[in-house]
């Protein structure tokens, strides 16, 4: 099993794979790394499922999905959400 996500730092690698299952609402493949350590990843990331249509079209001249950029925007919504919230806090005296 390859890891195909460009950004992550096994890019490239092979790995013994070991199942793909859904954990906690989430589609993920277990593997085996050099050492026999199990660890799982993603399946989004791995060769195991299909290649993203935008990803072959893109041909590498876009380094984000738009999947990729909304998740951003919903963090950063969160995020401020969070922030904004400690700011009230902040605000009140006694």
């Amino acid at each position: 099993m390859r890891v195909t996500h460009r950004f992550h730092p096994l890019f490239g690698r092979d790995f013994e794979f070991v199942a793909h299952r859904q954990n906690w609402g989430e589609d993920r493949v277990h593997l085996h790394d050099e050492n026999g350590e199990l660890f799982s990843l993603p399946a989004g990331w791995t060769d195991v499922a299909p290649v993203d249509p935008f990803v072959v079209v893109a041909d590498g001249r876009c380094a984000f999905t738009t999947d990729g950029l909304l998740a951003v925007a919903d963090l950063i919504d969160r995020r401020r959400a969070q922030r904004d919230g400690d700011e009230d806090v902040r605000r009140i005296t006694p």
